[in-house]
């Protein structure tokens, strides 16, 4: 998926708060907290910043049963692999 993502504070774990971050955000494809503070520190610094992020669960309910870990951790692998290709 593409899209913006939601910077938030904390995770988000109902369909009440899912809801009103869709509507501030439409399109938003995935919610982050640390990717914010990561960009904000190497701003400071003059350094360039990219994040590179795997999801592994839906915005919402906290459904653990239904979290994809491994599947997200292989396909970040398998953009870092080509990752130097792509910033070239």
């Amino acid at each position: 998926a593409v899209g913006p993502a939601v910077t938030v504070s904390t995770v988000t774990g109902t369909a009440e708060t899912a809801a009103r971050l869709a509507a501030r955000v439409p399109g938003a494809a995935a919610e982050g907290m640390e990717g914010f503070g990561v960009a904000t520190a190497a701003r400071q610094f003059g350094l360039p910043v990219l994040e590179l992020r795997a999801i592994s669960n839906p915005v919402g309910p906290r459904d653990r049963a239904a979290w994809r870990i491994g599947e997200a951790l292989d396909a970040l692998a398998a953009a870092g692999a080509v990752l130097q290709e792509v910033l070239e």
